[in-house]
């Protein structure tokens, strides 16, 4: 997994409340266990028409927000079944960050698992950077996870809180085999301990 330190890219606002998972990513491309390719799939039914072709209306389908790393939503993002696809998507395409009020559960772990930075704001701190991601190709957002803080374009600055094991996690770039993989040394040695004591099992 990446780690996540510092990011700043463009910001696309995603102002709808309510988000599921099924709209992140359709159950038509759940038929694969990859974690590649699915971000052509990501918001497919609002990002298309009937026929195949682009919605022009469409936010990650406006020039100025089609390499966006950074989404600014609405509250409750993510809720709704727990498909890791979800998150697969969402890195696929390039998010790296999602902004909102507030994420259901299992999406919020999720995106952790995924490399994907999920931060909660206030009501107030998200109409400001909903304000700021209207701005098209100026809507670049900086994200530091180190001072955690989010500057916007103008300089504005915003804190926010993230638990400290996820922060450490995010930082370092671990997932749960990364996390287990820290301790190989002691489990080694636990093992080699372990079968000197009782060879017979």
């Amino acid at each position: 997994m990446d780690k996540f330190t510092k990011l700043t890219g463009v910001a696309a606002p995603l102002p709808i409340i309510n988000v599921d998972t099924d709209m992140i990513i359709p159950k038509d491309y759940l038929k694969t266990i990859k974690r590649t390719g699915l971000g052509t799939g990501l918001f497919a039914e609002m990002r298309y028409n009937e026929d195949g072709s682009e919605n022009p209306d469409f936010v990650l389908n406006k020039p100025a927000y089609r390499k966006a790393q950074i989404l600014v939503a609405g509250d409750n993002f993510g809720c709704g079944s727990s498909r890791e696809h979800a998150p697969w998507a969402l890195l696929d395409f390039g998010i790296r960050c999602v902004i909102s009020t507030s994420f259901a559960d299992i999406f919020y772990n999720n995106c952790f698992k995924n490399g994907i930075l999920p931060i909660r704001v206030s009501q107030e701190d998200l109409d400001k950077l909903m304000d700021d991601a209207q701005r098209g190709a100026n809507a670049t957002i900086s994200i530091d996870l180190e001072e955690m803080t989010i500057k916007g374009p103008d300089g504005g600055t915003i804190t926010f809180e993230l638990d400290e094991f996820r922060r450490y996690c995010m930082l370092n770039g671990l997932d749960d085999i990364g996390l287990t993989m820290e301790k190989a040394a002691k489990i080694d040695n636990f093992e080699a301990s372990n079968a000197e004591k009782h060879p017979w099992a």
